[in-house]
């Protein structure tokens, strides 16, 4: 756990670098409430853990908001004021916010390949150096590892899309 505290520490450091910037980050995690059963942390824990760190300086968006309420949070982090995102995938595509330089992708081993270039592609979008950094349990499944690689290997939809279908096979037609 001290391991991992550890790397939670530096991680805030370099956002802090990024938001002197004004850079903005996308936090993403898997779920809205927290699942002892799955053992990861919801969007709302992560959200009041960086709000202490960045005093007003974080939002949270998840699915169960209203549209309205969605298109406000969106608002309000295009504005210069918040600094990060903490959601689930609702952000998945449709956004584009060009001061949005990182994305933090929490248990990364729990997405699908197609989901993670997805995710990936809301950073990016400007002439900023932009990253994905990807989260994720130290004992993964095999193929868990293998989505993980063939993220740091390429950004190519197609190569992914490709290794993808390997993974999972082709489907039902």
């Amino acid at each position: 756990t001290s391991l991992i505290l550890s790397k939670e520490n530096k991680l805030i450091k370099r956002l802090v670098e990024k938001f002197k910037k004004n850079e903005k980050v996308y936090w993403i995690c898997p779920l809205i409430e927290e699942s002892e059963e799955l053992d990861l942390k919801a969007a709302t824990k992560r959200y009041e853990i960086l709000n202490k760190i960045f005093n007003n300086q974080v939002l949270l968006l998840h699915g169960r908001l209203k549209e309205k309420e969605k298109e406000d949070i969106m608002e309000k982090f295009k504005s210069k004021n918040f600094k990060i995102l903490v959601t689930t995938t609702v952000i998945e595509v449709g956004i584009d916010i060009k001061d949005a330089t990182v994305i933090i992708i929490e248990h990364a081993e729990r997405f699908g390949l197609a989901q993670l270039h997805q995710l990936r592609g809301r950073v990016g979008r400007s002439n900023i150096q932009s990253s994905c950094i990807l989260l994720h349990k130290e004992n993964i499944g095999v193929n868990a590892k293998k989505r993980i690689k063939k993220m740091k290997e390429t950004t190519d939809g197609f190569l992914i899309a490709e290794q993808d279908m390997k993974l999972r096979g082709f489907g039902d037609i």
